[in-house]
């Protein structure tokens, strides 16, 4: 029995049900030749997502990825510094006095795994710094992703791989020259380590990098012409009486909550209320989540809400999966992959 004929088989009922269902409408989108933005919060890269995302995006399943800073670094990491890394299963009882001693030993630990300071921060730190300082003296200034891409490209750690590059999802993302989006990178340990340089005058302000609002203006142009096959400028202006037809299907896949989820989606009614340009709404929406349903949280809005701001209309399907996303997207994504 394949994996999908497990879920089809067994997958019925409940949250169980509702994860088919997302997987099957998954995989009809982007076997129609519609497309799928995909969004990672949490600690998905520390959890190495990569070994059923990398093969996602080379199987042409996965179009766009709107990541937080931590998950963009933290696959870089793990692909340099895999065997350095230390698990704690009994992490739920560490004192806080165990704590400290992780710190003094460079291990900073997310859950029940240790990134090691040493191997995997200062590693990656040092190439990327001479990347920034040569943008800087050109006074050359891109996007955040750019220059990690730059370090896979150069094979510049390549030596110090630590795991099979095919599971790195950055990896199969770069090859594939992957629209990444990055909301709030300065909210990364990379992120900090430039404004360190900054302030120490090795670089230079603005800096050689670029920011949110410039990530916002990349992504509106990539749904515009995803969705529609025109530049931002030469879409339509909006007609409140009707609605504008045809289109390619964009759908949204969301891992977690938080700025990862909240910022791609936003570029719908960025577009058609601020800008006055039509563009389809999201033509699909999936969450994984295990954040307590509420209307007071964006985490644990039920997608209804969504349709007030303009993000989803009536007729897109919703899914909310309220589960643990470290189980959840791997089945996922093998029922949308055909395992």
């Amino acid at each position: 029995m394949t994996l999908t004929d497990f879920i089809d088989r067994h997958y019925r009922h409940f949250n169980a049900a509702t994860l088919r269902e997302a997987a099957e409408a998954y995989r009809d989108l982007v076997d129609g030749g519609g497309r799928m933005l995909l969004t990672l919060a949490g600690a998905m890269s520390t959890a190495e997502l990569g070994l059923s995302l990398a093969e996602m995006i080379r199987a042409g399943k996965v179009h766009a990825i709107c990541a937080t800073g931590a998950n963009l670094e933290e696959d870089l990491f793990n692909l340099v510094a895999h065997d350095h890394y230390r698990r704690i299963p009994d992490w739920r009882a560490l004192t806080a006095e165990q704590e400290k001693d992780l710190e003094r030993r460079g291990l900073n630990r997310v859950t029940d795994t240790c990134i090691p300071e040493a191997e995997a921060f200062r590693a990656v730190e040092a190439p990327l710094r001479e990347l920034w300082r040569t943008a800087d003296a050109a006074d050359e200034r891109r996007l955040p992703h750019a220059y990690l891409y730059q370090l896979i490209r150069d094979r510049t750690l390549a030596d110090r791989y630590q795991i099979d590059p095919a599971d790195s999802w950055l990896v199969a993302a770069t090859e594939a020259d992957l629209p990444l989006f990055v909301p709030g990178w300065e909210d990364s340990t990379l992120g900090n380590v430039l404004v360190a340089e900054q302030l120490a005058g090795g670089l230079g302000r603005p800096g050689p990098v670029l920011g949110g609002t410039e990530y916002m203006a990349a992504l509106a142009e990539w749904y515009a012409r995803t969705s529609t096959g025109r530049a931002v400028e030469d879409l339509p202006h909006i007609d409140a009486s009707r609605e504008e037809a045809g289109g390619r299907p964009v759908g949204l896949f969301q891992i977690g909550g938080g700025i990862a989820g909240d910022f791609p989606i936003c570029v719908v009614p960025m577009i058609r209320q601020d800008l006055r340009r039509w563009c389809p709404y999201w033509a699909y929406f999936c969450q994984i989540s295990d954040s307590t349903t509420s209307y007071g949280s964006y985490s644990g809005a039920v997608p209804n809400e969504k349709i007030t701001w303009g993000k989803l209309d009536v007729d897109t399907p919703k899914f909310v999966i309220e589960s643990d996303a470290t189980i959840v997207a791997p089945l996922v994504f093998g029922y949308v992959l055909g395992w």
